[in-house]
C-alpha cells in the first residue's frame, strides 16, 4: 500500500496539499477508501477517507501503530557536500532507504561546495522514507563547519570514525573496527580529502581514521557504504 506523509495527523486529520493530489487526482481515491499515514516521529496512522480534497483530504484514524526503526543504534553520517549537488541528493535517498537517524553536510577547507540547503533535502528523505516503508524521518541538519560538528560529537556518539585516505596514516577496517550495537558517527570527507590539520583534529575528537575496503571510492559511495556496513554488521549480530 502507498504511505502518505502528513507531519500534524496527530493533532489535525487532514493530509498536506501534495499529498491531498497524489491521492485524490493521481491515485484516484475516493471518500471511504482506506489509507496508511506516517508522521516521520515512528507512527503509521490506519486512517479513513472522510472527505477526498485535492488541496485538503479528511480523514479519520483507524489505529495508530509504532514503527520504531528496525537497527539497534543511533547513526549519523557526516559528509563534505559534493560538487555536484545531485550526488548529495542520490546519497540522501540511499541512506534513507538503508536507515540513518542524522545526515550533517559539513564544510571543510577542501570543499567544493561551501553550502546546501537542508530543504530539498528533506523533500528527497520524505520521498525516500515512504517508498522504502519506515515511519521516521532522519534528521537534517543545515551545512555546519568541521570544527563545530568535531566538538559537539566528543560526547554524542560511543563510537566515532573517519574515512581518510592518507596511506601514511594508519587506519583500520570499518567492517572489524565497528562494535555491533554501539551509536556511531561516520565523517567522510571532500573529493580533495581532509586536509592534515582537520585530520589531526578528527583525531583529538576521539575520532578513528578507517577504511571501507582497498578501492577507492568517491565521497557519497563511501557515505553509503559506510552506512550500509554498519547495518550488516548489526544484523549478522542480531541473529
Amino acid at each position: 500500500m502507498i504511505r502518505f506523509y502528513a507531519p500534524d495527523i496527530d493533532c489535525s486529520p487532514f493530509l498536506p496539499e501534495s499529498d491531498s493530489q497524489h491521492c485524490c487526482r493521481v491515485l484516484r481515491m475516493q471518500t471511504g477508501d482506506e489509507i496508511e499515514i506516517i508522521d516521520g516521529r515512528g507512527y503509521l496512522y490506519r486512517c479513513r477517507i472522510v472527505n477526498a480534497h485535492s488541496k485538503r483530504t479528511e480523514v479519520e484514524t483507524l489505529e495508530r501503530v509504532a514503527l520504531p526503526p528496525v537497527w539497534p543504534c543511533h547513526i549519523t553520517v557526516a559528509v563534505a557536500p559534493t560538487k555536484h549537488l545531485d550526488r548529495m541528493e542520490w546519497l540522501v535517498e540511499k541512506l534513507v532507504e538503508i536507515g540513518v537517524d542524522r545526515f550533517v553536510p559539513v564544510r571543510c577547507r577542501r570543499s567544493e561546495r561551501k553550502d546546501i540547503k537542508p530543504e530539498r533535502l528533506e523533500r528527497i528523505a520524505v520521498a525516500a522514507m515512504k517508498q522504502s516503508l519506515k515511519a521516521t524521518l532522519p534528521q537534517i541538519d543545515a551545512t555546519m563547519p568541521l570544527s563545530a560538528f568535531l566538538d559537539e560529537t566528543r560526547l554524542a556518539a560511543s563510537q566515532r570514525f573517519v574515512g581518510y585516505c592518507d596511506a601514511d596514516t594508519p587506519r583500520q577496517l570499518l567492517a572489524k573496527a565497528y562494535v555491533p550495537g554501539s551509536d556511531v558517527s561516520i565523517l567522510i570527507g571532500p573529493e580533495g580529502d581532509f586536509e592534515p590539520g582537520e585530520i589531526a583534529s578528527a583525531l583529538a575528537a576521539g575520532f578513528v581514521p578507517v577504511t571501507m575496503g582497498d578501492n577507492r571510492l568517491r565521497t557519497e559511495t563511501a557515505a553509503m557504504v559506510a552506512c550500509d556496513t554498519i547495518h550488516i554488521i548489526n544484523q549478522f549480530a542480531g541473529q
